[in-house]
């Protein structure tokens, strides 16, 4: 009979050990949802923000282009969408910079600063 104890216990571990399982579980659910609430839900708002921005553009607001000019907005030449202009990221902007006025699309804009005040600050 003592040779069969052995045999019983091999057989109630596996049992046991399923449930070890879920702690696994929560831990990487709790690293998702740090890694959501810190790296990415704060990215979508600093995107939206910057997109926002870009599309309340005004003319002589300060802008700084994915390539590095800064300048002043001259004008923007909206899209027309149904016979109506409307606002998009396809829209073309004129920026002044020194003497040199440039044509970019609005999604090139890096980073915007209202009417008065220096993209660069």
């Amino acid at each position: 009979m003592t040779a069969l104890m052995p045999v019983f216990a091999q057989t109630a571990a596996p049992a046991a050990g399923g449930s070890s399982l879920m702690p696994f579980l929560f831990q990487l659910a709790a690293i998702m949802a740090i890694f959501y609430f810190l790296m990415i839900r704060p990215q979508q708002k600093q995107r939206k923000a910057l997109e926002e921005s870009i599309l309340a553009l005004h003319k002589g607001d300060s802008v700084v282009t994915t390539g590095g000019v800064v300048g002043e907005v001259v004008h923007i030449k909206e899209s027309i969408d149904d016979g109506k202009p409307s606002k998009g990221m396809d829209d073309l902007v004129t920026i002044r910079t020194g003497e040199v006025k440039i044509v970019v699309e609005r999604r090139a804009i890096a980073r915007v600063a209202p009417a008065g005040s220096t993209a660069a600050a």
